[in-house]
C-alpha cells in the first residue's frame, strides 16, 4: 500500500462535559497539528498517490471552518464533547466527501483508504481510518 500525507494545523477553544474531564470542563484552547493520509494499492500513471497540491488545499478548506473557533459555538457540535478522537471522525468525514467528489487528483474509486490523525501534544494524538468505499 502507498501512502502520502499533508499537515495542517487549527487552533481552537472548547470546554467538555462530564466530571472524567476534570478542568477540561472549563474553556481552554488546543492546538492540533492534523495529518491527512492518503492511502492507494498503486501508483497513479504519473507515479502519484494523490496530487499534494490539491490534498492540502482540501485540507486547509476542511479545517478553515474550525480554525480560531469556540468549538462550543458550532451548530454541529452542539450536546458532544469535541475530543481530539471526533474531532479526527469530524475530519475524516469531510475530507472523504472532497476524496469521493475527485477533489484530491485522483478517481476516489483508486484511493483506498484515508486516515486523519490530530496531535494535541508532542506526546498524545488520536487518530481515524477508514477504507474509502462508495458513499
Amino acid at each position: 500500500m502507498f501512502a502520502l500525507s499533508v499537515r495542517d494545523h487549527i487552533m481552537i477553544a472548547h470546554s467538555f462535559q462530564g466530571a472524567v474531564f476534570g478542568p477540561a470542563q472549563r474553556l481552554h484552547g488546543a492546538t492540533f497539528v492534523v495529518d491527512a493520509t492518503f492511502f492507494t494499492r498503486e501508483l497513479d500513471g504519473d507515479g502519484l498517490i494523490v496530487d499534494i497540491g490539491r490534498a492540502s488545499e482540501v485540507l486547509r478548506q476542511v479545517l478553515a471552518p474550525l480554525n480560531y473557533r469556540n468549538l462550543d459555538d458550532v451548530v454541529e457540535f452542539r450536546g458532544r464533547n469535541t475530543t481530539t478522537e471526533a474531532l479526527a471522525k469530524h475530519v475524516f468525514d469531510q475530507l472523504a466527501g472532497a476524496v469521493r467528489a475527485g477533489r484530491v487528483g485522483r478517481p476516489a474509486a483508486e484511493v483506498a483508504a484515508l486516515r486523519v490523525a490530530l496531535a494535541e501534544s508532542h506526546v498524545a494524538r488520536a487518530w481515524y481510518e477508514a477504507p474509502l468505499g462508495p458513499a
